[in-house]
């Protein structure tokens, strides 16, 4: 079969691969490759058990894979024989140098605008399709255009809005898609191709188009307005603990001012996940770089309430076990940074089971798809881990169960018999405020939440 174009992408991760699943399902004329320096990632893509966690994510490789989706460590060969490439490589914040700790470690980045320069024979469309600062494509575009073989490229700014747990349904049904572009004749057409794609399944009043320097900051704006609810929201609990009000019915009040709205209002130990944070920090480091301290210090309050509301999470678990942590036996329920998937990046639970094991508690970790990753997040730290899949056997002989992830089979537990395998007196700290208060306090737990009184026997 003959494809009307040739589609790369380059990174096999989170956003990657179901993306390209997605245009390879909904797109049968175009061939979409996506490449990897991994092996090991590109052999569970081509298997039954993929590398990433998503509902509905399997269904579509299937129907597509081996047809028109291939999955291939073969990059020369890829950027060779493509006409558009994605780029989604990891944008991980700098640990070294000059902005550590805040700015984008863009070396994987541009380590792969050289490899494309070099191996290019023909014109391409890159599409940016990581999270990077505002101005990347112009540096994106210089490291290009000092290639010698002859082939000219034309940058564009294409941001995911992809929710863990739901990208599946994102991709299929989303808010919007962003496109940027050089405001050129040549930016303008190239845009247009990538527009023709997503209008294959995405309405055309949903497909956005700006300049390139729009499209990248929008997307660390996006994140950054979400994480500030949630930052907002929590930054309240504490007052509603002292105050005896309850969190969840300030956040309903609030929510349902329609100039506010409810999405992002739930209290909680805080927000994680590869995206929040990194983000905000990028946004950050981009304020001071331009001098604007009063910015960059309002948003760095956002990640304060975060580092603040976990921490503040562990002190209430010690100062209700009579003010200590040793010996005791606590099982954290959950440990991806949001249910439905298996990602832990920045998830809440590896500060808090650090924390945990540094006021030498032993811990228990049930999680339905993060075990693999909760084990090499916490991998040499000093202390007893045990690691169970099933919550009924986790819990045994634990001293207090501590909700991190709000997975919707914690709700629906025999709870009777966990508490009749625990040690007494029992403690449940519900971390995401799903679980039924009243009824666990009935059947014998001492209860804390987020932003609630606590339901104590003492």
């Amino acid at each position: 079969m003959a494809f009307e174009k040739n589609i790369l992408c380059i990174g096999a991760g989170y956003v990657g691969g179901p993306t390209m699943a997605m245009i390879a399902y909904k797109c049968p004329q175009y061939k979409v490759t996506v490449v990897d320096i991994n092996p090991e990632r590109i052999i569970q893509w081509n298997s039954s058990e993929l590398p990433v966690y998503e509902p509905g994510l399997d269904e579509i490789v299937r129907v597509a894979r081996g047809k028109n989706l291939f999955f291939s460590t073969q990059i020369d060969k890829g950027i060779k024989e493509s006409d558009i490439i994605f780029v989604s490589v990891n944008t991980p914040t700098k640990t070294f140098g000059t902005g550590a700790g805040m700015a984008a470690d863009l070396q994987y980045w541009e380590k792969t605008a050289r490899h494309i320069r070099e191996a290019a024979t023909s014109n391409k469309i890159i599409v940016e399709k990581s999270t990077l600062p505002v101005k990347t494509a112009l540096a994106m575009e210089r490291i290009l255009k000092a290639g010698k073989n002859g082939a000219c490229f034309e940058v564009l700014s294409n941001p995911e809005f992809l929710a863990e747990g739901t990208a599946v349904r994102d991709l299929e049904d989303p808010d919007r898609v962003l496109i940027g572009s050089n405001e050129t004749a040549s930016g303008l057409k190239a845009r247009e191709e990538l527009v023709k794609i997503y209008a294959n399944w995405v309405p055309e009043e949903r497909i956005i188009t700006s300049n390139i320097w729009s499209s990248e900051l929008s997307k660390l704006v996006a994140n950054a307005f979400l994480a500030q609810r949630i930052s907002s929201i929590n930054s309240i609990t504490p007052l509603c603990e002292k105050t005896d009000a309850s969190i969840s019915e300030v956040a309903r009040a609030v929510g349902l001012d329609s100039r506010v709205g409810d999405k992002f209002l739930k209290a909680g130990i805080g927000f994680g996940g590869s995206c929040f944070k990194k983000d905000i920090l990028n946004l950050v480091y981009l304020c001071r770089c331009y001098h604007l301290d009063t910015v960059a210090d309002y948003w760095e309050g956002v990640v304060k309430i975060n580092e603040y509301q976990k921490e503040r999470f562990v002190l209430n678990m010690l100062n209700a076990m009579f003010n200590t942590l040793a010996g005791k036996r606590v099982c954290l329920f959950g440990f991806a940074f949001k249910a439905d998937t298996g990602d832990t990046r920045e998830s809440p639970a590896i500060f808090i089971a650090t924390r945990l094991l540094e006021e030498k508690a032993e811990l228990v970790i049930t999680d339905p798809k993060a075990l693999d990753n909760a084990r090499k997040n916490l991998d040499g730290l000093d202390g007893k881990i045990l690691y169970f899949e099933d919550p009924y056997e986790a819990s045994v002989n634990c001293d207090a169960i501590a909700v991190m992830t709000e997975w919707g089979i914690y709700k629906d537990l025999d709870y009777p018999k966990i508490y009749r395998s625990m040690t007494n007196p029992a403690f449940i700290f519900d971390g995401r405020n799903i679980l039924d208060h009243r009824r666990l306090f009935e059947i014998g737990f001492n209860v804390f939440s987020i932003g609630k009184p606590p339901m104590t026997h003492f």
